[in-house]
């Protein structure tokens, strides 16, 4: 297996990982399901929040991120303490994560990769 799908791979894993840890927080607020999709053949990964709080329709990702090619695109984070510093935890290279929900102009800014 090359090294680009060794990366990927261990990215993956990484993913699940993060966003399996978050689905087991349940919103306190009323009945909502925590869902999590992996679409590991596009590379696509999404936590979502889905049900009723009350007479108000609940529905939306909490977290979406895309996995293209060697990189970890964050596209939304609803989480409090963004979720790029768990992957910076877990020894992936800032410069392999980018801030996706960032507009181009604004990438080169942060401390992570600009695309």
């Amino acid at each position: 297996m090359d090294r680009i799908m060794e990366k990927q791979d261990e990215y993956q894993r990484a993913i699940e990982e993060v966003l399996t840890e978050y689905a087991q927080y349940k919103p306190k607020y009323g009945d909502v399901e925590v869902q999590c999709h992996f679409d590991r053949e596009r590379g696509h990964y999404q936590l979502m929040h889905v049900g009723w709080d009350g007479h108000k329709r609940v529905r939306g990702a909490v977290i979406h991120i895309d996995l293209k090619g060697e990189r970890i695109w964050i596209q939304h984070d609803g989480t409090e303490e963004g979720i790029a510093g768990r992957f910076v935890a877990m020894s992936i290279p800032k410069e392999d994560i980018v801030l996706g929900f960032h507009a181009p102009y604004k990438r080169p800014y942060t401390e992570f990769a600009v695309g």
